[in-house]
């Protein structure tokens, strides 16, 4: 039987793509070729790639936009080196919102090209909330942040108005929820939390905003050498992107991003319900910034620890544990994982609220 699977990355991904993945492992397209063997140059590569980038921007809304979307390497992390890179102008500064550990990351890179002005925080309050109500100032080159926090259970609910480049790190939200995208100049997210299997980077960004920073760019983080070379600058994760791929045409085809999220919403009610009404159980982060995503929580007695994670285990449950710098549980609701799962989880819950 298959586990519900609430791991926080790699992520849980929709059945179809696992099978169609397993056939591609065998034979790709009927040639007799692996994808894990075939060129990179092949035609048969070549149009998945294509296709991938092309189906990121209709899911997005930013076709004809004058965006591009990339498939790149080394993580989400290896953005929070390539953003200041490109954007930061020499003797500029860039502004950044610090709501977590992966953007306070973000920022410790940044400072490596110059002022890096953090324009509010919740590190005090161990990033159990989403700031708010702060001011991004008018000279800087970009504000960052980042949309979802999965170690703390928050996310941006609204983003901030301004004049400047707007980048942000949706490496664990992207394709889960309607925004207006055009609103947001770069967007960067690992595949690895709700999009696809680790080793591949999305990155999607407004040419328009590339080429100003003054400064000489090592050719593997120029995003525009990327642009030219169509994703092709370098070898790229062939299996990743084709993954990626086939979630993007499961998610398309399923209604694109307006369904998952009402799909997202159930998921998310259903469960902080169950925590908010449930006496055993308490939510870590504040009410108002929960992430529909990863939801946080602990148990109001740890004496309870032992039964209670023997039950969730025998219900077929994996990956609920939370991260240790906040502790108790982490419950990540991608766009794959069903409604079914979350039910499972509630009903153990109020299991345990009735045997103790």
């Amino acid at each position: 039987m298959k586990k519900h699977n609430y791991s926080a990355g790699p992520c849980i991904l929709p059945q179809e793509v696992f099978e169609k993945s397993a056939e591609a492992i065998l034979n790709f397209n009927n040639s007799n070729l692996s994808i894990l063997e075939i060129s990179h140059r092949s035609k048969d590569f070549v149009s998945v790639m294509d296709e991938a980038r092309s189906l990121v921007l209709e899911l997005l809304g930013l076709e004809g936009k004058g965006y591009q979307a990339l498939f790149l390497q080394g993580g989400a992390s290896m953005e929070f080196l390539m953003v200041p890179y490109n954007l930061m102008k020499v003797d500029g500064k860039a502004a950044y919102l610090d709501t977590g550990t992966w953007a306070n990351n973000a920022i410790k890179e940044a400072k490596l090209f110059g002022e890096t002005q953090i324009v509010a925080s919740s590190k005090e309050a161990n990033y159990n909330f989403i700031p708010k109500d702060y001011s991004i100032p008018s000279d800087a080159s970009y504000f960052h942040c980042t949309s979802n926090n999965t170690i703390f259970g928050t996310q941006m609910k609204s983003f901030p108005e301004t004049t400047v480049p707007v980048v942000c790190d949706m490496s664990s939200d992207i394709f889960s929820r309607t925004l207006d995208f055009s609103k947001f100049d770069l967007i960067y997210a690992g595949a690895q939390k709700n999009m696809g299997p680790a080793g591949t980077t999305l990155v999607v960004v407004k040419e328009e905003i590339l080429g100003k920073s003054g400064r000489t760019i090592p050719s593997i983080l120029d995003y525009e050498k990327h642009i030219k070379a169509e994703s092709m600058y370098n070898t790229p994760a062939v299996f990743p992107v084709y993954a990626s791929l086939l979630t993007l045409q499961w998610l398309k085809n399923n209604g694109g991003i307006a369904a998952i999220e009402k799909v997202n919403e159930a998921k998310a009610n259903l469960l902080y319900n169950e925590i908010d009404r449930n006496p055993l159980f308490v939510g870590t982060a504040n009410k108002e910034d929960r992430s529909f995503m990863n939801a946080t929580f602990l148990l109001e007695n740890e004496t309870h620890q032992e039964t209670f994670d023997k039950m969730w285990k025998e219900a077929g449950i994996s990956g609920l544990n939370g991260h240790r710098s906040v502790g108790g549980y982490r419950a990540s609701m991608y766009n794959a994982l069903p409604l079914q799962s979350v039910q499972v989880l509630v009903d153990v819950m109020k299991e345990l609220e009735n045997k103790i």
